[in-house]
């Protein structure tokens, strides 16, 4: 081949080339145009922005109009994320009702109280101390008081380390017998006092026992308890711990010993942790009011720090025993009579109401029956639901009397007044007693004293104790009944200054004590009474009449105030008198000195009048 030839397949070469490329970047061109006029009419729904809109319409007019537009394929979707491969493995199965049912159990009252112990008053340490020493002052004067022994206590309170305490309590009441003593300590729920109707001060078996669980869960240590049941025979010494699971007592040691000086008596010792503090909720200000309450009772109280101090007894002669009740019907619910229906030994209806419930004669059984068209000789086991429930409301229709007040044993005016004139200096003291009450069925009676004046501060709220069976209530006085209706009370309608639902301002002390078979209490720690009207309602009448009372007095000093300063005027005066009389009627000395006593004697016998 020529190279001229060559040169010219060279050129062409060249040309083609060239020519390929501008067609490739024409079709390219072409094809962005018709892209973006397609995705135009395709985002019909959509926004665009005005430079797409401005460049779309470029590409329209340079556009050929000859050659065929070649569509660019649609953007394809983003297809969704692939989902994440399972774990290796077995999948978790939930858990059926057949794996429920198995994690069921029984929670024993130890167990639940345990997690649960600021319910009984265990909340913190400095409270803990004191609910420990109130527990066990409470179950030994109960036990000295049922026994007709004139209770003598002693109040240990030692400190091991600076939040560890051992609690010693001792009293002289009848003992314990030995089988008893670890149900009694080691066991919740377990006492003599829930099933019987009378006043006492404990209620619910729960107290000491409690107490001795808080010292095992604090410090691992267990109960220790000596108790004396006779004069001629040992001692019994146990170490008790509780089991929480079982609610029952475990015993890690019993033996005999002899306690020398002690005839008859029960002494308990609880290591715990807690805090000693000084004020008006410590165990210090509530064996003050113990001793106020129970003015029968010598108290010994070993503190921490200080001296022993030593209450002695202001009365002699113990409280009037109270007698165990029947229920009353008014206060017995329908759930309850069927059950008592069921568990009666009465041979019919009648013999069961008139026997069962307090103030139902035979007579009146009959008219309840009659208005319940239920038969008497029915037997109390036959009576279906329907006719019991007849017969609850018949009896709550039926008059009857208040239930008999001899369960109950109030302190009295005169120890009241005995018992503040011992611990409170003041100037006028008064006490009020009101007669018996009733709610649901429970009978129930309201103790007031007041003291005015003297040492007492007159710029502060007035003091108000609450007592509730001869026990004082520290805690929670803003929950309480008792100060709600003193609050409640008008105290300017007695001379004393009262800011809106506040306490009186004065120089006051004032003392409430509630005598029931039954306190409501608001809960199991025994802190405050609930809001029953029926209480409400006596508490304020009470107060009341300590009210008048008192300002019957303010008003008679206010006289004697005004009375004296009258009188100093008139002396200061008389003298005067006898002078000018003596220069007006030209009379001697003699005669002006017998003037001025005549005037004196006057005076005094119109004050006197």
């Amino acid at each position: 081949m020529s190279p001229a030839s060559s040169r010219k397949k060279k050129t062409t070469k060249k040309k083609t080339k060239k020519a390929a490329t501008k067609t490739s970047k024409r079709n390219t061109t072409k094809a962005k145009a018709a892209g973006r006029s397609s995705g135009k009419s395709a985002a019909a729904g959509k926004k665009r922005t005005r430079t797409a809109r401005a460049s779309a319409g470029q590409s329209d007019l340079f556009s050929v109009a000859e050659e065929p537009v070649v569509e660019a394929p649609a953007p394809e979707e983003k297809a969704p994320p692939a989902p994440r491969a399972k774990r290796k493995g077995k999948e978790t199965r939930r858990p059926d009702a057949v794996d429920m049912a198995r994690k069921q159990r029984e929670i024993s009252v130890s167990e639940f109280f345990s997690k649960n112990r600021h319910l009984l008053g265990f909340d913190n340490p400095a409270k803990a101390l004191l609910t420990t020493i109130k527990e066990a002052v409470d179950n030994s004067l109960d036990a000295c008081e049922e026994a007709g022994i004139a209770p003598d206590l002693l109040v240990e309170v030692h400190q091991l380390a600076e939040d560890r305490f051992r609690v010693a309590v001792q009293d002289n009441g009848p003992g314990i017998v030995k089988a008893q003593v670890p149900r009694i300590f080691g066991q919740l729920l377990y006492g003599s006092k829930f099933h019987r109707l009378r006043q006492s001060r404990g209620q619910q078996g729960i107290g000491i026992s409690a107490a001795g669980m808080y010292g095992q869960l604090t410090t691992g240590k267990p109960v220790l308890i000596t108790s004396k049941s006779h004069p001629r025979k040992p001692a019994h010494r146990f170490e008790l711990r509780i089991d929480t699971k079982k609610n029952a007592p475990v015993i890690v040691s019993d033996a005999e010993m002899e306690w020398e000086g002690v005839k008859t008596g029960t002494r308990v010792e609880i290591e715990l942790e807690a805090t000693y503090r000084k004020g008006p909720r410590s165990v210090d200000a509530y064996l003050e009011q113990t001793a106020l309450a129970n003015p029968h009772v010598r108290l010994t109280y070993h503190a921490p720090k200080g001296d022993p101090v030593t209450w002695e007894r202001s009365a002699d002669d113990l409280p009037v025993e109270p007698r165990e009740i029947k229920p009353h019907p008014h206060g017995v619910e329908l759930g309850v009579l069927m059950k008592m229906l069921g568990d009666t030994r009465a041979r019919n209806v009648k013999a069961f109401l008139s026997s069962e419930f307090s103030r139902v004669s035979a007579r009146t059984a009959g008219e309840i029956l009659a208005e319940a068209k239920v038969r008497e000789t029915a037997r109390p086991s036959t009576v279906v639901k329907n006719d019991a429930e007849a017969l609850y409301r018949a009896i709550g229709k039926a008059r009857l009397m208040a239930p008999p007040t001899n369960c109950l044993s109030p302190i009295g005016e005169e120890l009241l007044l005995a018992s503040l004139r011992q611990e409170v200096e003041a100037d006028f003291y008064t006490a009020t007693t009101r007669s018996p009450a009733v709610y649901r069925g429970n009978p129930f009676q309201i103790e007031a004293a007041l003291a005015y004046g003297g040492k007492l501060s007159g710029d502060d709220p007035a003091t108000v104790y609450r007592f509730a069976n001869r026990v004082p209530l520290l805690y929670q006085q803003g929950a309480c009944a008792v100060s709600k209706a003193v609050i409640d009370t008008s105290w300017r309608n007695y001379l004393v200054q009262q800011s809106r639902g506040s306490l009186p301002i004065g120089p006051i002390v004032l003392m409430v004590h509630i005598a029931s078979v039954w306190v409501p209490f608001t809960s199991e720690s025994k802190e405050a009474i609930a809001h029953y009207p029926e209480i409400l309602k006596e508490i304020k009448l009470a107060v009341q009449d300590c009210g008048r009372k008192l300002a019957t007095h303010i008003r008679r000093g206010r006289r004697e105030k005004d009375a004296e300063r009258k009188r100093s005027y008139i002396e200061k005066y008389i003298p005067h008198i006898g002078i000018a009389l003596r220069e007006i009627l030209d009379l001697s000395e003699k005669q002006e000195t017998r003037i001025v006593e005549t005037l004196k004697d006057t005076l005094e016998r119109s004050r006197k009048l």
